[in-house]
């Protein structure tokens, strides 16, 4: 049994019943958080409230169409992944559609395998542009905006937390010596005297807000942080 993808949210807006739920149940296979909605404004909606990474929208919805809904979307977020899908190809909202910027604009029936591959596709982009880092237990860490998610909610950490963890992400399932997380601790303050016990004291703050072992320490040299 594969490990789900715990880290990306995925939204379905679909207001066909049968293909809604089997697209749903067909994406939990491989997507711990699958959301979706049966028409363009519950989808909007849940879009606010849960903040998904991807969406997929049929192109005619009721109350909001696909279309609107993505436009409502696109004023305030450039960074979401958008895929549409249509029964049929319509040329006019198809020129439309590619003015906001859409991943791809799939013809209904989609077979499950495109939808897959697409997906698992934009996964890999969006860590990658992201910095994001998986680590145990489904938490992951976002180098550019130095943050840890458990499962998609963000763990607090302290500044000097931050800076710790930036440094054993960056080199994930490697030793990282107590010299090295002191330097990259006091960057703007060379002078600060070196402590291994303030390390330590830091680090045992630090590894209840991660998964068991995550941080293994490597006596007299330094820690090694375990991705899986």
């Amino acid at each position: 049994m594969h490990e789900l993808i715990s880290d990306i949210c995925v939204l379905i807006a679909e207001d066909e019943e049968k293909l809604r739920s089997s697209m749903k149940e067909y994406l939990e296979l491989f997507f711990e958080h699958v959301y979706s909605a049966n028409d363009g404004m519950r989808a909007y909606t849940l879009y606010e409230k849960q903040k998904p990474d991807i969406i997929i929208a049929d192109i005619n919805m009721p109350n909001l169409d696909g279309l609107s809904m993505i436009e409502k979307i696109r004023a305030k977020d450039k960074e979401c992944k958008i895929i549409i899908t249509s029964a049929h190809s319509e040329q006019e909202k198809l020129l439309q559609a590619i003015e906001l910027h859409l991943v791809k604009y799939l013809i209904k029936p989609v077979e499950s395998e495109t939808l897959k591959n697409l997906l698992f596709e934009q996964v890999d982009e969006i860590r990658k542009n992201s910095g994001r880092l998986l680590l145990k237990g489904g938490f992951s860490w976002e180098a550019k905006s130095l943050k840890l998610y458990d499962a998609g909610d963000e763990v607090e950490l302290k500044e000097k937390e931050k800076k710790v963890l930036e440094i054993l992400c960056k080199k994930a399932n490697q030793n990282v010596s107590v010299y090295d997380i002191h330097n990259n601790l006091y960057a703007d303050d060379p002078d600060k005297e070196f402590s291994s016990n303030a390390i330590t004291s830091l680090l045992k703050r630090l590894r209840p807000k991660l998964p068991e072992d995550t941080i293994s320490s490597v006596y007299g040299v330094g820690y090694i942080l375990y991705t899986q």
